[in-house]
């Protein structure tokens, strides 16, 4: 073949590639015990539905791996376990790869940044997991290591360099620290294992700063933003300033530890603070915070020098929007509400971190949990 064939072959290559790239979305479906799945077109940022996958039973958090070639869906009704599917980038679909047990049920799951391990979080089960992840991408039967929490452990996340893990304990008002050695999947703690969370706080989900300085974690009770500063070299937590997400204008009182998954989710007839998910945008600029309660989302900005939280703006969103994601780019918001029979897309404004509703499209009984997959 001459050098005029070749370049031909890889020009058509290229343009077959970039026929074929795409962004898909999807979303747990608690009640209806499915995924749903979208296209995006990424110039308008809408989304096509494209159909749905059936899971075994309550699926709740999911998580993508690193290379983009695995969604894995945690099962939180008996017997609790972890589905492992392949994406398929051409359409978007979902292939069941296996299903394999976990400890408990998981309220949060996320992978090392390897690929090669499964973090799991219990709120019933007070422990965290971790789990191989085998060659073909199915997690493995028997965990790795399977460690006692406080109550209600929430999250789970390795920080971006994937030498540090932090876990939101919620019941016990701690930050959970952890080295993880990427070799063995093994996590170890940092000096006594946690820092404290502001008293009452209910520290819950948690997202780092892309330049891995910083990790910011949302109290569910007290509806605020602690800021972590995360060491270098010893992945240590130090505790910063906390900012109120939950504007005073909804008259919300401080919120009080629901039930476990089952127990039902009314504590009272108080209206009360109920806040739920956290993502920072890719560029490091802006972050976001659900809260249940007032179906509402709260923007802030991100000191590039310091990390420090500034209010920027509040928007009504998804009937008790519990989880959301932002697509890879930064410019558009995928929000599922846990009451509300559509999911919302929203353009997020690069200058101020505003969101504009651009999109209502129909979604699954009990839509909980946001996950988009980009391959451009």
């Amino acid at each position: 073949m001459n050098i005029r064939s070749v370049a031909l072959v890889a020009s058509l290559i290229g343009c077959v590639s970039s026929v074929n790239a795409a962004t898909y979305v999807y979303i747990a479906n608690a009640d209806d015990h499915t995924i749903s799945m979208y296209a995006m077109d990424n110039k308008a940022g809408t989304l096509r539905a494209i159909g749905t996958t059936p899971v075994s039973g309550i699926v709740m958090p999911m998580a993508v791996s690193p290379d983009r070639r695995y969604l894995y869906a945690s099962i939180r009704t008996k017997p609790y376990a972890v589905e492992s599917y392949v994406i398929d980038s051409a359409s978007g679909r979902l292939d069941l790869l296996g299903r394999s047990p976990l400890p408990e049920s998981m309220a949060y799951i996320s992978t090392d940044r390897g690929g090669r391990y499964l973090f799991g979080a219990s709120f019933g089960g007070d422990v965290i997991s971790v789990s191989p992840i085998g060659a073909q991408g199915v997690v493995q039967r028997d965990p790795v290591q399977v460690i006692k929490t406080g109550p209600h452990a929430h999250s789970i996340l390795p920080d971006p360099s994937n030498r540090f893990v932090y876990v939101g304990n919620l019941g016990v008002d701690r930050v959970l620290q952890f080295r993880f050695d990427a070799a063995n999947g093994k996590l170890t703690p940092i000096d006594r294992g946690y820092t404290e969370a502001p008293e009452a706080a209910g520290p819950r989900h948690q997202a780092a700063s892309p330049d891995g300085r910083f990790l910011y974690v949302v109290n569910e009770l007290a509806g605020t933003v602690t800021q972590y500063t995360i060491d270098q070299a010893s992945g240590a937590l130090a505790r910063g300033a906390s900012v109120q997400a939950v504007p005073a204008a909804y008259g919300l009182a401080p919120g009080l530890v629901r039930p476990p998954l089952g127990g039902g989710e009314k504590v009272d007839d108080v209206r009360r603070i109920w806040a739920a998910d956290v993502h920072a945008s890719p560029d490091g600029r802006f972050l976001f915070v659900s809260e249940r309660t007032s179906s509402s989302i709260t923007t802030f900005r991100i000191d590039p020098h310091d990390g420090s939280l500034t209010f920027a703006g509040n928007v009504p969103v998804e009937s008790q929007p519990r989880g959301f994601n932002i697509e890879p780019r930064g410019r558009f918001m995928v929000v599922a509400g846990e009451k509300s029979p559509t999911a919302g897309v929203y353009a997020i404004n690069p200058d101020d971190g505003s969101l504009k509703r651009i999109q209502r499209i129909a979604a699954g009984k009990g839509a909980n949990w946001v996950e988009i997959v980009d391959f451009n």
